[in-house]
C-alpha cells in the first residue's frame, strides 16, 4: 500500500504530519524526506497523526525515533496522536516512545501542550 503525507504547520514551530497508508521499507522514504524537510526549519514539535496508518515497520518506526532523538537535542519534541490499536502495539512492544508522547486524540494533546505552555509562563 502506498503512503501519503500531508504536513501542515499548525503554529510557530509546531509541525503535524497527517499520515495514510502503510510505512514499511517501500514507502518510509517518502516520510522520512518530509520529516528531514521540517527538520530543517524552526521545528519545536512534530506531531505524527497515524489515525490513517494501516501498518508501521521497523523502517518507519525508525523515522520516528530520528525525528524524536534530532528534536530532543533541540529541547523539542516528537509525538504521535490517534494510532491503530496495531500500530501502538508496534510502539509498545519496542518500547520506542514514552507514553507521554502519544496522544489518543489531537484534543488530548491540545490539552497537553496548552498545559506545558501555563507551565513555563507561570
Amino acid at each position: 500500500m502506498a503512503l501519503t503525507v500531508r504536513l501542515k504547520e499548525t503554529s510557530t514551530g509546531v509541525f503535524t504530519l497527517f499520515l495514510e497508508g502503510s510505512i514499511d521499507t517501500n514507502t518510509h522514504k517518502i516520510l522520512e524526506d518530509k520529516v528531514d524537510l521540517v527538520l530543517r526549519s524552526a521545528a519545536r514539535v512534530i506531531v505524527f497523526d497515524m489515525k490513517d496508518v494501516e501498518y508501521i515497520s521497523s523502517a518507519g518506526v525508525r523515522v520516528v525515533l530520528k525525528a524524536r532523538k534530532v528534536l530532543k537535542k533541540q529541547a523539542g519534541q516528537a509525538m504521535l496522536v490517534n494510532l491503530q490499536p496495531q500500530v501502538k502495539k508496534v510502539f509498545e512492544i519496542i518500547k520506542a516512545m514514552p507514553t507521554t508522547q502519544i496522544f489518543t486524540s489531537v484534543a488530548e494533546l491540545d490539552q497537553y501542550l496548552d498545559q506545558m505552555q501555563k507551565q513555563v509562563t507561570g
